[in-house]
């Protein structure tokens, strides 16, 4: 189905055509730019607002061989003379004679002489308006040069859209959020030009590469272009001399290169000579000069032309050409690898293995995969096999992954191999596959067989990291101190305890320490798996949420790891649920929620369960937050449906987000009872800095019991955040108006938006009762101004603040789940009591609030006017 796309408006070059078509310093505009960034398309509509008679016309190169081509079908005499002063004579008077003109001359670097000389007449005797449109990086005539040289016209260069107009642009055709990533890879494909975007776009819809994932669109896959777009390049690459073509071919399978290689393969004229007709571009690549396409769609035409046998041959010459320099990088030796596969050369078993593994470590998930099978067909063993199911499971092939391992006999296997082989197993058994039962058995077989002190350690820091996931912390913590102790432990060793033992310790409180273990994690995290460094950050990220270091917290939630193209998207879901996580932490709820709902759409069929579930947890008290029952059910619901034994860590904050979701219904005892059950839970497994955050949960439903708790927390966990939940709590308990106040005062100093906002308004429920009707005010245009912060949070104590109404706290609640659809039966098994209490409760809020029903007080409730 065809879409309309809509014109991006560009105000500044769209207000400086009309000033210079309308003024007196000018007669017009020049507008320049590369093909395809929407030159023609502004011209026109800054000149239709102008008025009088408008003449356009366009050069083109069949029409450049033609004197006065463009304007020869206004000249009557043209068949009659010979004479060029005749033709630029005749052609003035017929351009002139409709009184006040405006002349539009599209592509004007393709006018023949004598068209340039008659528009160059015009502009400098100023006998009409011009406005004329050229393409940068192209010979023009120099009479049109001399249009805007001259200070006849003025020059308007028109540059590419923007990321945030080129998103725009896409969002509004597709009519739907484009994920972040897919956005960026579509605005560097594009290079921002509106042409280009257009057809790539159609293109990708029309291969099934550009789709929408739970509401968002998304691209997998090579960006593809339409046959007219493809067809519009094609015509250009076919102007093109045969050896800029070689370049142009040389590149398609090994971009970048460096300027020297090309150089010597297609020699020093033919790449300047690309440079010139502005095809290739030269740029600094690690400190060397390197070549690429001028735009990255070039490729896609220049590909299609190859035939397999050339194909093949010129990847041969590359490779004998690449494999006689120095190899200093991952790159270096990726590229090695594919062009030895693809090409008429045969690849060693040693390149073979390190391009695999480079490929994994840098998330190129298809090319570690592709390097990995052939490695193994050459005899590659466990080590081939180990780097092949980590590609798989990274991919999502969860089942297939473990096919591969189990294809090796660990009674075969010696020290090493098997502690390679286990590792991998026990990461695919127990985080892909959610099978604790199985991973417990290889852990324990691998502890039973490895003796060697490094194996051992390896085995350790595994074990460190199943264990916190299993919620057995105090396991965790110890196995990940007999790796930090030692002193000659391997980077894997030291990584999965840096992530079981930091993870452990954070939920713990023990900020400090969680911070020490990822510090170790970083010194040796250049040596592990993109994507596993990618899940590190959560461990981290936690660490300084629970303790309320939240601009540290979303610094390292926005980290970015030096992952490929191909499985970047993977790393970039990863950041985007720990930068989710601490977005909702900090009360940013519509920043949190897009966040989250981008990478849960990204990671929907990739197998990562384990990680998919803290972030649905925090989109439930997201959409709890905002009043979203509905989404925040589903979410609790998905979290429920994926969680097990390898899952059990994140149980608390499950109940945590039920809490959430029972608040935003109005059921406030049903809330307060379910944050003090994640409370219990959390303290039972020894996670305190999430026992005291269920706490302060309570507190914000209104719950005054929980202030000694909290403040003996206060004592034992990291951090300033849970000193000022305590604050909270034994200010709340006391009806302390101006002590909730302060403490409203410190959350928002530390970044905790939606429990500032909380606490200010039970500051101005405190104030309200006690009569103090300045304060009252000042604290609900806090209350009000935080949670319009938070994106229009609708909290329990949000709502009694903006609805002083003079009920019983009892009376509000029935009062709330009514207003929510409940029935009286319901409500009755949810706050545990007999219908007739609720019944009673109603009749007497009824009374109070001078209504009739329980339907019209429901109504009151949600806001409804009265009859």
């Amino acid at each position: 189905m065809a879409r309309k796309w809509p014109i991006i408006e560009r105000a500044t070059e769209f207000a400086a055509i009309r000033s210079a078509l309308a003024g007196r310093d000018y007669v017009g505009a020049v507008v320049t730019g590369d093909a395809g960034v929407g030159k023609t398309t502004l011209a026109r509509q800054a000149t239709a607002t102008v008025g009088g008679t408008i003449r356009w016309v366009a050069g083109t190169e069949s029409a450049r061989g033609i004197p006065l081509g463009v304007f020869a079908h206004m000249v009557s005499v043209y068949t009659a003379a010979r004479d060029p002063v005749t033709f630029i004579a005749a052609a003035r008077e017929a351009l002139l004679a409709d009184g006040h003109t405006v002349i539009g001359v599209d592509d004007a670097h393709l006018l023949d002489q004598l068209s340039a000389t008659l528009l160059l007449q015009l502009a400098t005797d100023r006998a009409a308006r011009i406005v004329v449109t050229v393409r940068s990086g192209v010979a023009v005539p120099d009479a049109v040069t001399s249009l805007w040289k001259d200070s006849h016209l003025v020059r308007v260069d028109l540059s590419p859209f923007s990321r945030s107009q080129s998103v725009a642009l896409v969002e509004s055709v597709l009519g739907g959020h484009l994920e972040g990533f897919t956005a960026d890879l579509m605005w560097e494909s594009s290079g921002g030009n509106g042409l280009f975007l257009r057809h790539l776009v159609e293109g990708t819809l029309q291969a099934g590469t550009l789709r929408q994932v739970r509401g968002v669109w998304q691209l997998r896959g090579r960006a593809s272009v339409t046959a007219e777009l493809a067809a519009l390049l094609a015509d250009r690459v076919e102007r093109l001399p045969d050896s800029v073509l070689g370049v142009l071919e040389l590149l398609i399978f090994c971009e970048p290169i460096d300027l020297d290689v090309l150089a010597e393969l297609a020699g020093e004229d033919a790449v300047e000579a690309a440079e010139t007709h502005g095809v290739i571009r030269v740029v600094q690549n690690a400190g060397r000069l390197a070549v690429r396409y001028h735009h990255p769609l070039f490729g896609e035409v220049i590909r299609h032309r190859q035939g397999i046998a050339s194909a093949r041959r010129m990847r041969g010459r590359l490779y004998a050409s690449l494999r006689q320099r120095p190899i200093e990088s991952a790159a270096d030796r990726i590229r090695l690898a594919q062009l030895a596969l693809d090409s008429d050369a045969s690849a060693d078993l040693e390149l073979l293995l390190a391009a695999a593994a480079d490929a994994v470590n840098l998330a190129d998930l298809a090319s570690g995969e592709r390097f990995a099978r052939a490695a193994l067909a050459c005899g590659g063993g466990v080590e081939a096999a180990d780097l092949l199911a980590r590609a798989q499971l990274w991919q999502g092939r969860r089942a297939q992954a473990e096919r591969t391992l189990t294809g090796f006999d660990p009674d075969l296997l010696d020290e090493v191999q098997l502690t390679r082989w286990g590792s991998t197993r026990v990461s695919n058994l127990f985080w892909a596959m959610g099978d604790g039962d199985r991973a417990r058995g290889v852990i324990a077989l691998m502890r039973d067989r490895v003796r060697h002190p490094r194996g051992a350690l390896v085995v350790a820091g595994l074990a460190a990291a199943c264990a916190v996931n299993e919620n057995r912390l105090a396991d965790a913590v110890a196995d990940a101190d007999t790796v930090m102790r030692a002193n000659d432990a391997p980077p894997w060793a030291i990584w999965w305890a840096s992530f079981g033992g930091g993870f452990a310790l954070a939920l713990m409180g023990r900020a400090d320490a969680a911070a020490h273990c990822a510090a170790r994690g970083h010194e040796v995290e250049s040596v592990i798996d993109g994507l596993n460094r990618s899940i590190s950050a959560h461990a981290e990220v936690l660490a300084l949420v629970l303790c309320g270091e939240f601009d540290a917290a979303q610094r390292c939630a926005a980290h970015t790891f030096d992952c490929s193209a191909p499985g970047r998207y993977l790393a970039w879901a990863m950041s985007k649920i720990s930068q989710g996580i601490t977005d909702v932490a900090c009360g940013r709820l519509p920043d949190g929620i897009e966040h989250l709902e981008q990478a849960l759409a990204a990671t929907i069929a990739e197998g990562v369960a384990s990680w998919i579930i803290p972030a649905r947890i925090r989109l439930a008290e997201a959409y709890a937050a905002l009043g979203r029952r509905a989404e925040a059910a589903a979410a609790i619901e998905d979290a429920e449906r994926r969680g097990g034994d390898h899952t059990a860590v994140y149980d608390p904050m499950l109940e945590i987000a039920r809490a959430c979701l029972a608040g935003a219904e109005g059921g406030v005892t049903t809330a307060v009872r379910a944050a003090l059950r994640a409370a219990d839970a959390a303290a039972g497994s020894r996670q305190f800095a999430v026992e005291a955050t269920a706490l302060h949960t309570a507190a914000r439903f209104g719950d005054t019991s929980v202030a000694e708790r909290l403040a003996r927390l206060a004592t034992e966990v990291d951090g300033r955040l849970v000193r000022a939940q305590s604050a909270h709590a034994v200010a709340l308990a006391a009806h302390d108006g101006a002590g909730l106040d302060a403490a409203a005062s410190v959350f928002e100093e530390i970044g905790a938006l939606l429990s500032a906002a909380d606490a200010a308004a039970q500051a101005a429920s405190a104030h309200a009762r006690s009569g103090d009707r300045r304060r009252l005010f000042d604290s609900s245009s806090a209350a009000n101004r935080l949670a319009a912060a938070c994106g229009g949070a609708v909290t329990p104590a949000l709502r009694q603040a903006a609805q002083p109404l003079p009920l019983t706290a009892r009376e509000r609640e029935i009062a709330n789940l009514v207003a929510a659809g409940l029935t009286n039966r319901q409500i009755a098994d949810r706050l545990t009591v007999s219908v007739r209490t609720v019944e009673g409760h109603l009749y007497r809020a009824c009374a109070k609030m001078d209504v009739t029903d329980r339907e019209s007080l429901g109504a009151l409730i949600r806001g409804a006017p009265r009859d």
